[in-house]
């Protein structure tokens, strides 16, 4: 509620995670600005809302993600040293798609269904040949790619099954 002509506060990411979870998605990005706040929470579980003038505890658990070098980026100086420490607790180095291609079938049947419940359609599956030639594909942009081509194919699908006419030709 701190900005103009604001009519009522609005709870903050951290504020409705106290007690829970957030994910911070591409940490790795993340402005040194906003590093330095972010490490102030993580240290001293407290957050400054817009607009107040005290700090509210929180307890949260993060879970942050990157698809870039964060060791690299300490060594550079583009990320905190002391945040890295702060968030690599646990570290887990999860490889690309085209690394684990047994994935793709789950993840396939995981988007569908979401993508299913999002539109209200009821697309069954992925075809053998559509399915054989997701398999085949790099991904260079991993999971994310792997997504935006069923949610193209889920678009441009009319029956009950993606066919690989659906998928784009790249």
């Amino acid at each position: 509620g701190a900005f103009t002509d604001a009519r009522r506060d609005h709870a903050g990411r951290f504020s409705r995670a106290d007690g829970g979870t957030i994910f911070l998605d591409e940490i790795g990005d993340m402005s040194p600005a906003l590093q330095v706040r972010l490490l102030r929470v993580l240290q001293d579980h407290v957050i400054e809302p817009l607009g107040s003038a005290a700090p509210v505890s929180v307890d949260v658990r993060v879970v942050a993600a990157t698809n870039k070098d964060l060791a690299e980026l300490v060594h550079t100086g583009v990320f905190r040293r002391d945040l890295y420490y702060r968030i690599r607790v646990v570290h887990l180095q999860l490889p690309p798609l085209m690394q684990r291609r047994e994935d793709i079938p789950l993840l396939v049947d995981h988007m569908l269904a979401k993508f299913n419940h999002l539109q209200g359609k009821d697309i069954a599956g992925v075809s053998s040949d559509a399915m054989a030639q997701l398999m085949e594909h790099d991904f260079p942009g991993n999971v994310r790619e792997l997504e935006n081509i069923i949610e193209q194919a889920f678009v441009l699908c009319r029956g009950g099954m993606i066919e690989l006419h659906h998928l784009p030709p790249e």
